[in-house]
This record gives structure tokens, C-alpha cells and sequence, in this order.
């Protein structure tokens, strides 16, 4: 790491990793740097599908190869689909390394739209699981590579998963043909279409320089990392957020990353993390949430010793850290880093979190931010509740129209920010302003140390009626906090403000010794004695008009995040016809 450590470019970037932010140079210096060791691996699939640093490079310079020889260009869009494995980057760095494209998709989502991101970007190929070949089999794409084993397919094959083809990765490398096609740094590298919680899809173009300057940046800031450290992945590649700072950042620094090969469910995730022990990992809220409501609140809550214990000045620092170890162990006793980002981290967590030494770190950031805007080390002394940390080096943020309480929407301008959303001037002028700063969407406030606390969405801030601002992320969180909720949210309606509850129906059953059936009775009850509870705690212009049991779980992007934009749902009108809903 020596030979490129904080070189100093002519724009005044200081790079810490690579020599180039361009994905030929990043292979070039990982290979170089940790050739032999280990960089991929899948839970219990055995050593034969195992990668080093050296392996990797050398199998994405054969696609590389293998796509130049069949007239792949500079600028040809290739989608992926497919979970996470060693092949997925591979294909990924095969792609981008020849000045190509990656259109990354993301596996969850369904078959039309797939077909029409497909669409969209003018993909001329796409590389599938076999698993998912059926969502893109009939999208005319010419070109079609099975991800599993890294084999072009020809026409005209019906059986994909055992089709015979073209192996890629045992391709003859063509170096001269790679270092002419060698891209340059803002060559765009991934267009990735986003699955919001306001609407439809947007292609969001992010070039070399954005992604691998966000990682090398962040390298040695939030945590210090040696390599051979152990990554759990659990998260989808086609994302960002595990893109950048979950494979490329850890692949920087020389990491040992291993896919789980499955859906992270309990029975799957809970092996894996006794036998991988990582160091690392990086999740979405949902998951640390579900651990602190299942295993954490209950103890401190029904355990009267222990709240007698908490409620002692003296006392409560250590019987909260003996929790923190033990939820330590759980994941392998050996995390150092346990990053949260992609959706809100839900405040009474985060503050247990913290009083119980976890390792844990935040990060904020969007698809067009190549993700990272701001974020806190896993340090105890690194972490501030209430704030997701502090904004990273090379970006200038600012807040636009802030209020009385100098909060306003989050604006960034940096070598992070994408060149703009694919094909979509309409949007373009709409997200930059006139000087040039990415608009959010977000409302933030930024303490005198420049660190970014997150107050809300633009979209979903709702006016009251004296014109006030009313966040309604800020009540959702006060009603998670209560008994039995599992998710809430609060949308406007008729004038009021309507609290959409999901409780866990089961415990509650189980508690009060009751059927399903009158447990959903007594929840119907429960949800107004919460609107009345949560009312007494707020302003009389935020007051909630009514509340409602939520049966089903919510709708939610692939980050966890509920697709507001979604409830309420059409109700029927006079005539039987549902009433579009266009808030």
C-alpha cells in the first residue's frame, strides 16, 4: 500500500489505495498487493469455490477478453442479475474494465421490470443466474451469459442452467486488446435503477472516479482494517451501499469476504455467523431492530432485576455493556464494524447500541451520492445518537431553504455525485441546482462540529394547518417505541393525520392468552389507546386524527424502506370506482 499511499493528483485528491480511480488500476492493486491471499468465499459451499486476488483479477480479464473478441464496444450497457457471489464481480469487473457498462439489478425485483430496465438502458446483454433467467429470457437482449459459471449461451437454448456455451473465464487474455480499451475515470461504469420510496425507477449514471474515490476515501477513517479480516455479506451487490462500501472498499484493504448463498433468514444467518466469526459486516436497520425488539427489549423490560439495575446511575453502564457482549457473541465475538445504512436507524435502538459499547457504525448516502455523504467511525467516542456522523472530507454540503431550527434539505457537491440520471434531462434540472449541488430530497441539520443529523424526506414532510412543519418520521419512531408495534407510518388524510400501525399479533396473542381472532380485536383497541398516548406527548398541530390496523407488512424498496408513496391505499368511492391517490 506504500507505493500509492496519500499521492497527491493534480486536482488535489489525495488517493490512499490505488494509483487510478479507474477499476483496471484498483484490480492492478489489489492483485499486486494480496495476490495469493483469499478474497472470496461462499458459506459451506466448500474450497473449489474459493478466490484470490490473483484469480480475480485474471478471471475478469478473460471476460474482459472474451467480450472484446465477440464486439462488445466502449459504452455497450451489460445488465446483471443475480445475487451475490464471486462470479457477480467478476462479471461486474470484466465489464466496466473494457470501458463497457454495468446495468446492476437488482434480484428481488420482478420480472417486468427487469424487462424494463432492460429496456430502458439499452442493455445488449445481460448476465443472469439461472435462477432468474425466466425474468429476462424474452427481452431480445443479443447477448446472454449464465452468471453461475461465467458461460456465454448461444440462441436457441431452452434448458439455460445446463446449456452448454463459451466458458469466459478460461478465455486467452488479450492484453494488448485491454490496455486499449482501458477506460478513463469518469467513463461512466454502472447505471443503476433506482426502486425509490416516491415513485418509479430512475437510471442513476455513476462513473469510475465515483465509486472508487467514495472507498478509498473511506478506507482508513470509520475503522482500522488488516487484511485477512473476515466479512460476512449478507446484503444484495447490485446496491450501492454493499457495492461500494461492502466489496470495494473491503477489497481495497485486502478483506476475506464470504456470501451466505442465501436469503439471510435465522436459520441460515445464525450458523454462518459462529462459523465465519467476521470482523465485518453490513446490514440494513431492519435487521439490528429485529434483534433489539426480540431479544434485548424484552429482558430489559419484563426482567424486573434488571430494570431495577438500569435505574441505578452506577450500576446501569456496566449491566448495559454485559448485554452488548453477549449480542457481541451472537454475531461471532470478533466485530469491529457492524455498518447500518439504507434506511433510518430507529432512535431507541441506536441509543441502547451506544450505551452497550456495540460496534456499530452509520452511514448516510443515496445511490447518487455512490453512497457515502456522511458517517461515524464504530468507536464508542466515534458515535453521537441523534447525528449519523460526520460529512466526509471531499464533500461540500449545504442546506437549502433551512428553517427557524436550521434545518433544510441536505445538497451535495463532490466527486461522489453521479453525472446525472440516465437519459432523464427532465429530472437532471430538477436535481442539480444552478450551481451544481445534488439535491437530496433529505432534510438535515449540521452541528457546529459538521456532523449531519437526519430530520425527514422532503417529500413526506407534511404541512399543518397553520402552515407548520410536521415530520411525520419523528412520530412513527415515538410509536415504534410502543408494546407489540412492530412498523408504523403516518400519511396525511382528509385533512388529519392518519398513524398506519403493524403489531405483532402472535405475541400479543401469546401474552394475553387470547386467539388470533381476539387478538386482532383487542389490537383493533390498542391502536387507538396508541393514538391517544402518542397525542399527549405532541404539539396540538401534529396531532394524530386517527389510527388504524395495518394487517399486512408494508410494501418496501430492496433497503427496507416503505414505499410511502404506496398508502394510503385507493378507497373506494360513490360509485365503486377506486380513487387514484396522488399525494
Amino acid at each position: 500500500m506504500k507505493d500509492c499511499r496519500k499521492e497527491k493528483r493534480a486536482d488535489g485528491l489525495k488517493m490512499k489505495c490505488v494509483k487510478g480511480y479507474t477499476f483496471p488500476d484498483f484490480l492492478d492493486a489489489i492483485s499486486s498487493r494480496y495476490g495469493k491471499r483469499t478474497c472470496y468465499r461462499v458459506f459451506r459451499k466448500g474450497d473449489e469455490y474459493d478466490m484470490t486476488y490473483m484469480q480475480l483479477r485474471w478471471f475478469s480479464n478473460a471476460v474482459s477478453s472474451y467480450l472484446v473478441s465477440i464486439g462488445i464496444r466502449k459504452g455497450d450497457r451489460i445488465a446483471i442479475l443475480g445475487e451475490s457471489c464471486p462470479t457477480w464481480m467478476v462479471m461486474y469487473l470484466g465489464i466496466v474494465s473494457i470501458g463497457a457498462i454495468a446495468v446492476p439489478i437488482l434480484p428481488d425485483f420482478p420480472a417486468n421490470d427487469c424487462a424494463s430496465i432492460i429496456k430502458e438502458s439499452g442493455a445488449v446483454g445481460v448476465a443472469v443466474n439461472a435462477k432468474h433467467h425466466a425474468k429476462v429470457k424474452d427481452t431480445g437482449c443479443g447477448f446472454v451469459f449464465r452468471l453461475d459459471d461465467l458461460v456465454h449461451i448461444p440462441d436457441g437454448n431452452e434448458d439455460f442452467a445446463s446449456a452448454p456455451g463459451y466458458a469466459m473465464r478460461t478465455f486467452r487474455i488479450d492484453r494488448k486488446a485491454l490496455d486499449e480499451r482501458k477506460p478513463e475515470e469518469n467513463d461512466i461504469a454502472s447505471i443503476i435503477f433506482t426502486s425509490g420510496t416516491t415513485g418509479a425507477s430512475k437510471g442513476v449514471v455513476l462513473s469510475h472516479m465515483n465509486i472508487l474515490r467514495t472507498a478509498d476515501l473511506a478506507t482508513d477513517v470509520y475503522v482500522s482494517l488488516k487484511p485477512g479480516m473476515k466479512v460476512l455479506s449478507i446484503l444484495p451487490m447490485s446496491h450501492v451501499y454493499e457495492f461500494t462500501i461492502g466489496q470495494v472498499l473491503t477489497l481495497m484493504v485486502g478483506l476475506e469476504i464470504t456470501f451466505l448463498g442465501k436469503q439471510p433468514a435465522v436459520s441460515v444467518l445464525m450458523p454462518a455467523l459462529s462459523e465465519v466469526r467476521p470482523h465485518v459486516m453490513l446490514t440494513v436497520p431492519l435487521l439490528i431492530e429485529k434483534v433489539y425488539k426480540a431479544a434485548v427489549l424484552p429482558v430489559i423490560r419484563d426482567n424486573r432485576k434488571i430494570a431495577r439495575l438500569l435505574k441505578n446511575p452506577i450500576l446501569s453502564p456496566f449491566v448495559y455493556m454485559t448485554i452488548g457482549k453477549r449480542i457481541k457473541k451472537t454475531f461471532g465475538h470478533r466485530l469491529v464494524f457492524f455498518g447500518i445504512g439504507g434506511a433510518p436507524l430507529d432512535s431507541d435502538v441506536e441509543r441502547f447500541l451506544h450505551k452497550a459499547h456495540f460496534p456499530y457504525a452509520l452511514g448516510y448516502g443515496l445511490t447518487e451520492t455512490s453512497p457515502l455523504v456522511a458517517g461515524c467511525g464504530s468507536a464508542h467516542r466515534r458515535q453521537h445518537p441523534g447525528f449519523v456522523g460526520e460529512i466526509v472530507t471531499d464533500d461540500k454540503v449545504i442546506l437549502l431553504d433551512k428553517n427557524e431550527d436550521g434545518v433544510g434539505e441536505i445538497a451535495v457537491k463532490g466527486p461522489n455525485v453521479m453525472q446525472g440520471y440516465y437519459e432523464r434531462p427532465d429530472l437532471n434540472s430538477e436535481a442539480f441546482t444552478p450551481d451544481g449541488y445534488f439535491r437530496t430530497g433529505d432534510l438535515g441539520f449540521i452541528d457546529k462540529r459538521n456532523r449531519l443529523s437526519i430530520r425527514g424526506r422532503v417529500k413526506t414532510m407534511i404541512l399543518g394547518p397553520g402552515g407548520e412543519n410536521i415530520y411525520p418520521e419523528s412520530i412513527e419512531s415515538m410509536i415504534n417505541n410502543q408494546d407489540y408495534v412492530q412498523e408504523s407510518l403516518v400519511v396525511p388524510e382528509d385533512g388529519g393525520l392518519v398513524a398506519l400501525i403493524k403489531l405483532d399479533i402472535d405475541t400479543m396473542a401469546e401474552k394475553m392468552s387470547l386467539s388470533i381472532k381476539e387478538a386482532k380485536e383487542e389490537g383493533q383497541r390498542y391502536v387507538k389507546k396508541i393514538r391517544n398516548d402518542i397525542n399527549s406527548q405532541l404539539s396540538a398541530f401534529s396531532k394524530l386524527s386517527d389510527a388504524q390496523l395495518q394487517d399486512e407488512p408494508f410494501d418496501r424498496t430492496p433497503t427496507q424502506k416503505i414505499k410511502r408513496f404506496l398508502y394510503p391505499k385507493k378507497k373506494e368511492g360513490k360509485d365503486g370506482q377506486g380513487e387514484k391517490d396522488d399525494r
